[in-house]
C-alpha cells in the first residue's frame, strides 16, 4: 500500500510517501513557516506537498491511505484508529494534555479531509504502546482527584519508536516477542527509557509530560517539584517562566550551553568542565533508569540504543555502559565504535545483558500500522491521488 505519512506541526508539516509492501521511502519533504504570508495555513502547506508528490511521479501519485503522528491519545487511544470527525474532534478535546501538538495534528487532519476527502486517514499515537503499564506505574502519589478530574498521570511517550525498536531487537536476537524482555534508550533531543517485558511497555521515563525522565537537550528531566513551587511562592518566576525554562534551556543547555550533543562531546573532549559535568549528569540519568528497568522487568535480555544520539554517538553509549558492570554489562568497543545503519549487537559475547543497537523508523512504523488498519476495514473510495 502506498502511505503518505504526516507529521503535521504548528509551524511545519514533515512528510514522507512509503510503499509498504516493499518497505521503500519514495519521497520525503519538510514544509516550514506556516502561518507566514507564503504559506498561510496547513491547507497550503498540501498544496505544496501535492505539487512535489506530482513532481516526483509525474501526475497521480497514487496515494491510498494517510497515516498521521499523533503525539497524545490520552486514556482513549490504545492502538491506531481510522480517523473520522468524531476522532478528530478527540484528538482536539486532549489538546490540554499537548498544547503544542495535538491542535497542529488536528489542523493536518482536517486540512488533508478537504483536500483529499476520499483517502482513509489514520492515527497513530505515541503514547498509545503504553496504556499496557500498570496501575502502580502510571499513577502518581497525588490525591485521587487530581487523577480522576484532571488526568494527572504518566503517558509516556516515543511509543511507536519503542514498539517498532522492540519488534527489530527481538528479531535479531531470535526471541520471540511476546518472550522478550528489554530496556529501550531513546535517546535524541527527547529522550526516555522505556522498560519492556512480554513484548510490552510496563513503564517509561517520561510522564504527564515528555519533560520527566532524563536529561534531554533543552529539557531538565526530573526534578523536585518543590524546587518550582518554591520559585513561584517568592514571586521569582511565573508558571509560564518556568515552564519555558525547563522545558527550552534546561537540559545539555542549561548546563553547557548547547543542545547539541557533538559539540558537548567535543568540547568536553578539549577539558571543558561544563561540557563534562552535562554528560556526567545525563549519563549517569540513563544509568539509574536502566538499573531500575533491568529489575522492573524481571532481569533483561538487552539493552536498546536508538535515536539519534542513542544510534550515532558511540562516545555516549560508551559512558553509560561504563557505569553498568554491575549488572553485568560488557561493551566490545570495536564494535560500539563501528558506523552502521543496520541493527547490530555491541556487547561482548559474556555480556550478561546483550547490549544492541537498533536503528528507529518511526515514519515506517506509521505506514506499517496505517496500511494494517486500512486493509482490515476493506475497500475504500481513494479517488487515487
Amino acid at each position: 500500500m502506498r502511505v503518505l505519512v504526516i507529521n503535521s506541526g504548528s509551524s511545519s508539516l514533515k512528510y514522507q510517501v512509503r510503499e509498504t509492501s516493499t518497505g521503500e521511502l519514495l519521497l520525503s519533504g519538510l514544509v516550514e513557516e506556516i502561518g507566514s504570508g507564503e504559506v498561510p495555513d496547513h491547507g497550503a502547506a498540501l498544496d505544496l506537498v501535492e505539487e512535489h508528490l506530482q513532481a516526483e511521479f509525474g501526475g497521480d501519485p497514487e496515494l491510498e491511505a494517510v497515516g498521521h503522528r499523533v503525539v497524545h491519545g490520552g486514556e482513549r487511544f490504545s492502538a491506531p484508529v481510522m480517523i473520522d470527525y468524531e476522532i478528530t474532534r478527540a484528538i482536539e478535546r486532549l489538546a490540554p494534555l499537548a498544547p503544542l501538538h495535538n491542535p497542529a495534528h488536528a489542523l493536518g487532519i482536517r486540512a488533508i479531509m478537504r483536500k483529499w476527502p476520499k483517502l482513509p486517514q489514520v492515527a497513530v499515537f505515541d503514547t498509545a504502546f503504553h496504556r499496557t503499564l500498570p496501575e502502580h506505574a502510571w499513577r502518581y502519589a497525588v490525591p485521587n482527584e487530581l487523577y480522576t478530574e484532571h488526568g494527572v498521570r504518566r503517558y509516556g511517550f516515543h511509543g511507536t519508536s519503542a514498539q517498532y525498536v522492540t519488534a527489530r531487537a527481538a528479531e535479531l536476537l531470535n526471541v520471540p516477542v511476546n518472550r522478550f524482555d528489554g530496556i529501550i534508550a531513546h535517546l535524541g533531543n527527547g529522550a526516555s527509557i522505556t522498560a519492556i517485558k512480554g513484548g510490552r511497555s510496563i513503564d517509561t521515563s517520561m510522564g504527564y509530560t515528555p519533560l520527566a525522565g532524563l536529561v534531554m537537550g533543552t529539557r531538565s528531566g526530573d526534578v523536585d517539584p518543590s524546587v518550582l513551587t518554591q520559585l513561584m511562592i517568592r514571586g521569582e518566576y511565573t508558571a509560564e517562566q518556568l515552564d519555558t525554562l525547563l522545558n527550552k534551556d534546561s537540559g545539555l543547555k542549561g548546563i553547557a550551553g548547547t543542545n547539541d550533543m557533538r559539540a558537548v562531546i567535543a568540547r568536553a573532549a578539549e577539558g571543558d568542565e561544563e561540557a563534562e559535568l552535562a554528560l556526567a549528569i545525563a549519563s549517569y540519568r540513563v544509568q539509574k533508569y536502566i538499573g531500575a528497568y533491568h529489575v522492573a522487568v524481571g532481569g533483561a535480555q538487552a539493552l536498546i540504543f536508538t535515536a539519534g544520539i542513542g544510534e550515532n554517538s558511540w562516545q555516549f553509549r560508551e559512558r553509560v555502559c561504563e557505569g553498568l558492570g554491575a549488572i553485568g554489562v560488557k561493551l566490545d568497543r570495536m564494535a560500539n565504535v563501528e558506523k552502521s545503519r543496520e541493527p547490530r549487537v555491541v556487547s561482548t559475547e559474556d555480556s550478561a545483558i546483550a547490549v544492541l543497537v537498533v536503528p528507529t523508523d518511526e515514519e515506517a512504523a506509521i505506514a506499517d500500522q496505517t496500511a494494517e488498519l486500512v486493509t482490515a476495514a476493506g475497500p475504500h473510495d481513494t479517488g487515487r491521488h
